[in-house]
């Protein structure tokens, strides 16, 4: 728990700093896509739709820590295509770790067991394993047979050697309740440092366009599947701020942040967010200067928008509403382990 309180603290003095400089837009994490390769074909996901000269490019690990450093998030998740296929991924974790950010590698887990000793154990950095649900059902959704087994093997691997590891879960339409407690259960069984759930959002160059969540099915399948644990009845960890759980389940009524979690690809920095491609631009500030931001989210009206409750908009929308006292208490509960 001493490393999840050290986050959230480092998190909390990040934002009033923020404000304290006068900054209205301001990255709590930097969505870092080093290449856009994947050994997997997920139906949920279209980054291999990409063409083939754009899926052969990787960032080179001076282009990572630029990226960082130009917009200064404390956070790096790191996501692809698959990161393990980089092959300079273990110099571009070490150099951000130097750089006291705190970073979520998030892998499929086909190739972590065998990469396990490329890297170092260090409470700046986690593994986050892609786990959608039990075997049948994850296994379905990556379009593969035995990933599930695979993953699971290795985050026990990984647990052995001392890393940090989450868990990474996508909700789609059709998810059935029972199974999904049945798999945080399982998932919790395993030892991990937290569980992170999103739900299935509409990615526009997803294979599968029909499974996507409205915003109403969002609330009512999030409420009917984390009942227990908001009762308090399980010992499920997510490693979310508990105010982007409310909102999930409908307790909390939040308006997107869109600039809140940056994406910088082999491309660019994505206009405006990690969801919707609207172009790239140069550099960070160009991001933060050209883009319409009135135009996204919720309350902008923008039909693209009108469904959407995905972490990337609304966690730090939690994040920064954790900062006003009236909710510090039960941010800080969450994170030290008690029921409020």
């Amino acid at each position: 728990m001493a490393v999840k309180l050290q986050q959230a603290i480092d998190i909390g003095k990040y934002i009033v700093t923020q404000r304290l400089k006068g900054r209205k837009k301001f990255p709590l994490t930097l969505m870092l896509e080093p290449l856009f390769r994947c050994n997997l074909a997920c139906s949920g996901c279209g980054k291999i739709q990409h063409p083939t000269d754009i899926l052969k490019k990787n960032l080179s690990p001076e282009d990572c820590f630029k990226a960082v450093e130009d917009c200064g998030a404390p956070v790096v998740a790191i996501p692809g295509g698959e990161p393990l296929l980089h092959p300079q991924i273990d110099q571009i974790v070490q150099g951000l770790v130097a750089r006291r950010k705190y970073v979520y590698l998030c892998t499929n887990a086909i190739l972590l067991e065998k990469s396990l000793d490329k890297f170092t154990p260090s409470p700046y950095f986690t593994f986050s394993v892609h786990l959608d649900g039990m075997q049948e059902w994850h296994d379905k959704c990556v379009d593969r047979k035995g990933v599930f087994d695979t993953a699971v093997k290795a985050i026990k691997a990984a647990k052995a050697k001392g890393f940090q590891v989450t868990t990474n879960t996508t909700i789609f339409e059709g998810a059935d309740v029972k199974e999904m407690q049945t798999f945080f259960d399982f998932v919790s069984s395993l030892g991990v440092d937290g569980m992170m759930v999103s739900p299935g959002y509409s990615y526009q160059w997803a294979p599968d366009q029909e499974h996507f969540l409205k915003r109403e099915q969002t609330k009512v399948l999030f409420r009917q599947i984390l009942s227990p644990y908001k009762s308090g009845r399980t010992n499920w960890n997510f490693n979310h701020n508990p105010l982007f759980i409310d909102f999930l389940m409908g307790d909390k009524d939040y308006e997107c942040t869109p600039w809140g979690m940056p994406s910088y690809s082999v491309l660019g920095w994505q206009k405006p967010c990690y969801l919707l491609n609207e172009g790239y631009c140069h550099t960070y500030q160009e991001l933060l200067d050209i883009t319409d931001w009135d135009s996204y989210g919720r309350a902008s009206g923008n039909p693209r928008c009108a469904d959407c409750m995905v972490h990337c908009g609304y966690e730090p929308t939690a994040a920064i509403d954790a900062m006003n006292p009236a909710n510090m208490g039960r941010a800080l509960g969450s994170v030290l382990g008690i029921a409020g």
